[in-house]
């Protein structure tokens, strides 16, 4: 990646980051990593400054199910296991955080996956 796409990547984070701490209101932020091997997800207290619930690819019961960490199907695991982790810490309701990455494919696969399990946002 050249240094100009980083720094527009950077902005990018930055400038959704800050709208969705305008729109939280307390409440706690579903982050999502992409990576180009496998998917990440954290719900965050920023609050208190604590991850509340964690899944990614990476996690054994994942990786024997799945044929490749990077892929929809992938992203859609890590997105139910995220909402029944949630479920299971008490967090009903989050706010989304896409970082920098465009609402298409593996984050959008996600956040439906994390909707149909349960959590609303």
């Amino acid at each position: 990646m050249s240094e100009k796409s980083k720094l527009l990547f950077a902005r990018r984070r930055e400038r959704v980051r800050h709208r969705v701490a305008q729109a939280a209101k307390g409440r706690p932020r579903l982050s999502v990593f992409r990576s180009s091997r496998h998917i990440y997800a954290q719900i965050i207290d920023d609050a208190h400054g604590r991850t509340l619930a964690a899944a990614s690819s990476l996690e054994e019961p994942l990786r024997r199910d799945l044929k490749t960490g990077a892929d929809k199907a992938a992203a859609a695991a890590v997105g139910k296991l995220i909402a029944e982790r949630a479920k299971a810490a008490g967090v009903e309701t989050v706010v989304f955080d896409r970082g920098g990455y465009l609402f298409h494919g593996r984050v959008k696969a996600l956040a439906d996956a994390a909707r149909e399990g349960g959590l609303a946002f």
